[in-house]
């Protein structure tokens, strides 16, 4: 389990938090030449948006499940479900390839149920008693820093874009739909925020508020 916290903050926080964690946190080994990559992410909820109410209710215990890649390696495919309990933030993966990840969406999910993966087997249990299916894509721009006491990890998120349409999930580069400005700020550890990392990442005289990438892109279906 770990703390999580998202922000949006401006252009201005972000050149003064990043020029303070260039001197203090090494980047993720991941990024390319411009110290970025790609995220690429399909929603997944139901009849009722669970997963949306939960979210903006701040229900203590929730969660919501995604297929995730990077960049335009579809080798790497996971399914993902992350769980909040009482603040604290769990993740469970399990990998998937690209023509499963079409299967699901087609609503052809036999497989999940044969697959041996307990996170597969329940994904199929919650597609067909919850009525869980994909919802939303959700792509963006990420610049990570990671500073080992503590495991923080530190991540700057921009150009947020979004699409309905789940066959747009392995289509690299598309437009998509701009879905929020500025730059998503997250903060991420273990037991422990370090000091001198609590000390980079804040912003003198400003009240951080809380920013839910799913939540924005769903304002449009």
């Amino acid at each position: 389990m770990r703390h999580e916290y998202k922000h949006r903050i401006t252009y201005g926080d972000y050149l003064m938090i990043k020029s303070r964690l260039k001197v203090l946190a090494g980047q993720d080994s991941h990024v390319g030449g411009n110290g970025t990559y790609t995220v690429h992410s399909l929603y997944f909820d139901n009849l009722s948006d669970k997963a949306l109410r939960e979210k903006l209710d701040g229900a203590d215990r929730r969660e919501k499940f995604r297929i995730r890649y990077y960049n335009d390696d579809t080798d790497y495919i996971r399914l993902e479900k992350k769980s909040k309990i009482s603040g604290l933030c769990e993740k469970q993966s399990a990998p998937l390839t690209k023509e499963e990840c079409m299967k699901i969406c087609n609503g052809e999910i036999g497989f999940l149920r044969a697959s041996g993966q307990p996170l597969l087997q329940e994904l199929y249990a919650k597609m067909r008693y919850q009525l869980l299916k994909p919802k939303v894509i959700v792509d963006y721009e990420r610049e990570p820093y990671v500073y080992e006491p503590g495991n923080v990890r530190i991540t700057f998120d921009s150009n947020i874009r979004t699409s309905l349409y789940h066959n747009r999930l392995f289509c690299g580069q598309y437009p998509g739909i701009p879905a929020g400005e500025g730059v998503i700020l997250e903060v991420k550890y273990d037991a422990f925020l370090p000091e001198i990392m609590e000390r980079a990442v804040r912003i003198p005289c400003r009240q951080a508020a809380a920013f839910s990438k799913y939540a924005v892109c769903r304002r449009y279906g």
